[in-house]
């Protein structure tokens, strides 16, 4: 369950700083017109023509945000790409450029550092996103990463959560608990491989769910289809906390209450399975298990017929009035209040 092995190593302190950005960045030419200088200088340059620009970033630390015992470098490097794009899309805004900063202990070796960047261009070249920067340091233990995206929108094409209004129709883009459950059979097999170190892993039947935790996509053909069809939400965020964190940002936002159906919340047929193999209730995962990277939006109902025609995208409740709260119509008939019990990062 580690990482690949190689037979040489290179250490990254021969390098340089500068000698161990070029090993990892040389041979990337520039794919976004607006990218006027990337790598090489003190800054990068970025022409926003007409256009407003999107920034979000994100860190992740290993042994908080990942472990590298199951998660493979180049798949972490696509990884932190695309949680950083999917803040972007979220906004309804297109991704243009990325840079990457890394932290890094003694233990990491110039062709595992290369395995990491693989991941990162994979990354790039498939949602034509250009790294024009970052930084490279030392650390005392482990690998920290910090990625930020840089995107443009029109000015008035840009979603915030702040938008809802009552009667509004509640969008999911894709299923839900997924990744969750990706993670608890990742962690399980850990647990088994530690106890017992000659046995192999039984991850066969759990494919799509460990793809979902390793390997996430961000939803670009989303914001494609509304640009097509003329459609703005009206609120929109992405589900990286699970679906009542998002709800709740929403509607705290927008001053506004919601209701969401539990027998329209998309869930794959794995992850009901695997569910109550732990068990767990499958809904309780989509609530609150987190890292879809699907997009929670709202449209008016004026586009309903438009959304209707939109692909692998699930109508799962509507927005309400404060007064009325944020609940969930379960299929049995009751009301239930929605909280927040996503992954708290500082929790002990």
């Amino acid at each position: 369950m580690s990482n690949n092995t190689y037979s040489t190593f290179t250490d990254v302190n021969s390098l340089g700083e500068f000698g161990l950005i070029d090993a990892l960045t040389k041979d990337h030419p520039a794919v976004q017109a607006s990218t006027v200088k990337g790598v090489g200088d003190d800054g990068a340059v970025i022409n926003n023509t007409n256009e407003v620009t999107v920034i979000s970033t994100d860190m992740l630390v290993e042994g908080i945000h990942f472990d590298l015992m199951y998660t493979p470098l180049k798949h972490l490097g696509y990884k932190s790409v695309v949680v950083n794009l999917s803040d972007i899309f979220a906004m309804n805004a297109v991704p243009s450029q990325i840079t990457v900063s890394i932290a890094i202990s003694n233990k990491y070796s110039l062709e595992a550092l290369k395995e990491f960047y693989e991941g990162i261009y994979t990354a790039c070249k498939m949602y034509q996103v250009d790294l024009v920067g970052g930084d490279t340091t030392s650390s005392p233990k482990g690998m920290v990463i910090s990625i930020t995206a840089i995107g443009q929108a029109k000015k008035e094409d840009i979603v915030y959560r702040n938008g809802a209004k009552k009667g509004d129709i509640i969008c999911v883009t894709g299923d839900l608990g997924a990744s969750y459950l990706g993670l608890q059979i990742l962690e399980r097999e850990k647990q088994v491989y530690l106890a017992h170190p000659g046995v192999q892993p039984e991850l066969e039947n759990s494919q799509y769910l460990i793809e979902r935790q390793l390997k996430p996509e961000a939803q670009a053909g989303a914001i494609d289809y509304f640009k097509k069809m003329n459609i703005r939400p009206t609120s929109m965020i992405d589900v990286s906390d699970g679906l009542a964190s998002e709800i709740i940002h929403i509607c705290q936002q927008s001053g506004t209450g919601a209701f969401i159906e539990e027998g329209k919340v998309p869930l794959h047929p794995d992850t009901e399975r695997t569910a109550l193999e732990f068990n767990l209730d499958p809904i309780t995962c989509a609530l609150h298990g987190g890292e879809d990277y699907e997009l929670l939006f709202t449209i008016d109902e004026k586009d309903l017929d438009k959304i209707r025609f939109m692909p692998e995208v699930f109508i799962i409740g509507e927005i309400t009035d404060a007064k009325e709260g944020i609940t969930l119509h379960t299929t049995g008939g009751n009301i239930h209040p929605i909280t927040s019990q996503g992954w708290n990062h500082f929790r002990e």
